[in-house]
């Protein structure tokens, strides 16, 4: 096990790869607001959690019985296009007020992300230092 194994950093980088993701692909909605038939596009990643409680793929070891079940599962990132609604009238369904909002919102949680990670490297950093400045 290596210093940066925790399943913390893993879920972080999960989340820093899905709000990339997801930028990418407001981008591309955004820069082709105006091109006819074009669909908007989601990136998918937030998905994988609730996939692998349904099909109980999350295991760990439980110190209480009452606690509930998790564990490691694969990460699928994927794209959807919504292809559903039709927002202009040459066949396009981007909203570009929808899109900025989006766009606000996966910086907020790229943000808080970031955040949580360098915290977390800031501890090790502390402890590898022996716990002094």
């Amino acid at each position: 096990m290596g210093l940066f194994d925790s399943s913390t950093i893993g879920n972080l980088q999960i989340g820093l790869n899905g709000a990339a993701m997801e930028q990418k692909a407001i981008s591309q909605n955004i820069a082709n607001v105006d091109t006819p038939n074009y669909k908007a596009k989601r990136g998918q990643f937030k998905h994988t959690l609730d996939d692998a409680i349904q099909n109980e793929n999350l295991k760990a070891v439980r110190t209480n019985a009452k606690h509930i079940e998790f564990g490691n599962s694969t990460t699928r990132l994927h794209y959807t296009e919504d292809s559903s609604t039709q927002y202009n009238h040459n066949g396009n369904n981007v909203d570009i007020d929808k899109e900025m909002s989006d766009l606000a919102k996966n910086q907020i949680y790229y943000n808080a992300v970031t955040d949580r990670l360098s915290s977390k490297f800031s501890s090790i950093k502390t402890a590898v230092r022996g716990g002094g400045s």
